[in-house]
């Protein structure tokens, strides 16, 4: 699986608006409906917003990688968001969240999701491409830094 086969240019956001966590959940799920309007926005929302309670889905170095499953999708949904000031993700470093991958997952796809969270894990573990995402103009560029990573991992 390749990040982008399931990312497209269009669901990228150089910048996030949001103040909070769930402002940003948000703004990530309205732009997903946006481009695939069979997905009810505010579902989505809550099913993003219901993992979060099991655990924050951001897991250090400025990095959050929020999740959920919808009934009635046929493949995995990516949009990736950057927020230039940070977001409070109650991350496990306790530190602001720049970069925001969020997952749209098959419910009847059990093992898949693994792939994808390992996939966006490894592309976003090396600092060099953390800092080439945080610098990037706008969201054709974070879109090819995210298209080239991936073709080398």
């Amino acid at each position: 699986m390749r990040l982008t086969d399931i990312l497209n240019p269009a669901l990228v956001v150089p910048e996030l608006r949001g103040a909070t966590k769930d402002e940003v959940l948000r703004e990530l799920a309205e732009k997903i409906a946006q481009v695939h309007p069979e997905i009810p926005v505010e579902h989505l929302v809550e099913v993003l917003w219901e993992r979060e309670q099991g655990g924050t889905t951001a897991i250090g170095d400025g990095i959050a990688i929020p999740h959920g499953r919808l009934q009635g999708i046929q493949r995995i949904i990516a949009a990736f968001g950057r927020h230039r000031e940070g977001v409070d993700f109650q991350s496990i470093d306790g530190k602001p969240t720049y970069l925001i991958f969020l997952l749209v997952l098959p419910e009847e796809f059990v093992g898949l999701h693994l792939k994808a969270l390992a996939r966006v894990s490894r592309l976003l573990k090396d600092p060099n491409v953390r800092q080439r995402l945080l610098s990037a103009r706008d969201a054709l560029e974070l879109y090819e830094i995210i298209r080239q990573q991936d073709e080398q991992l």
